[in-house]
C-alpha cells in the first residue's frame, strides 16, 4: 500500500490528482474545462485541441477520475441520449448528510441492468418525501424544495421566471462530486427523484420537473413547470 506524501507545510498531496496532472496535455485540457462555464463536450475539446477524439476522451477520464472533472448528459430537457458534458469540479464539495445511502445505491445499481436513472429517481422520490416531511412545514412547494436542497448542501438560489412562468433554481455546488465521477446518470437520477418526492409531499405529482446538469454557467439547473400549484384534493 502506497503511504500518502506530504507538502513542505505538511498537507497531504494528492497523489491521483498529481499523478493526473502529470501530462501538458491534461493540464491544457483541465484549463480549458474550467474557462467553459457550462461545461464541453469531448468532441468540443477534441476541435480545441486538435487531439484525436479517442485520447481526449482518454484524457477527460483520467481527469475525472482523479475529481478534478465532473461529467454528466446535458439534454436540455430534450428526449435521447446525448453526449457526456464535462466541468470542473469544485475545489471544496459541501459535506453529505446522505453520503452513505447514495454511495449504497450506486452499489446496488452497479450490478443490475435497465434503465440507472430511472430506477435511481424512484428511490430518490421516496427519500425526498421522507425529507421533506421531516424538514419543511407545507406551503410553498418551491421554498420546500429550496429548504431541502440547502440542507443537502447543494446552495440552491431561486431565478427570476422565465416568460412561461417557469420556476428555475440553481444549484451550485455537488456535494456528491466523488460519487457523480462513479456514475453520473444515477447520481443526476436520485438527486431528480429527491426534488419529485418533494414536491409529491406538497400535493404535486408532475414528471415535467427537470434536473439539467450544466444548465447554466457554474451551476445545474432545477426547471420546475409553471404553475407550480398542489393538486387539487378529492373531498373524503
Amino acid at each position: 500500500m502506497e503511504t500518502p506524501r506530504t507538502g513542505p507545510s505538511g498537507e497531504t498531496i494528492d497523489t491521483p490528482r498529481h499523478r493526473a496532472l502529470g501530462s501538458s496535455s491534461r493540464v491544457t485540457i483541465l484549463r480549458l474545462v474550467r474557462a467553459a462555464g457550462t461545461g464541453v463536450t469531448a468532441a468540443e475539446v477534441a476541435a480545441r485541441t486538435g487531439q484525436h477524439l479517442s485520447t481526449t476522451r482518454a484524457h477527460l477520464d483520467r481527469l475525472t477520475a482523479a475529481a478534478l472533472l465532473v461529467k454528466a448528459r446535458a439534454s436540455g430537457g430534450q428526449p435521447g441520449r446525448p453526449a457526456w458534458r464535462y466541468r470542473a469540479a469544485a475545489a471544496d464539495p459541501a459535506p453529505a448528510p446522505y453520503r452513505a445511502l447514495a454511495a449504497a445505491l450506486l452499489q446496488h445499481l452497479s450490478g443490475g441492468g435497465g434503465d440507472v436513472r430511472e430506477a435511481a429517481a424512484q428511490v430518490g422520490q421516496g427519500w425526498g418525501r421522507h425529507l421533506a416531511t421531516a424538514g419543511t412545514d407545507r406551503g410553498n412547494p418551491v421554498d420546500s424544495v429550496i429548504t431541502v436542497l440547502d440542507g443537502l448542501g447543494f446552495s440552491p438560489r431561486r431565478q427570476p421566471p422565465d416568460t412561461t412562468g417557469a420556476v428555475q433554481v440553481h444549484l451550485h455546488t455537488c456535494p456528491f462530486l466523488e460519487l457523480v465521477g462513479q456514475n453520473p446518470d444515477a447520481m443526476c437520477g436520485l438527486h431528480l427523484g429527491v426534488v419529485r418526492g418533494i414536491l409529491e409531499r406538497d400535493g404535486i405529482s408532475d414528471d415535467s420537473v427537470v434536473l439539467e446538469p450544466f444548465g447554466a454557467p457554474a451551476a445545474c439547473v432545477v426547471r420546475l413547470p409553471a404553475p407550480v400549484r398542489p393538486a387539487a384534493r378529492r373531498p373524503s
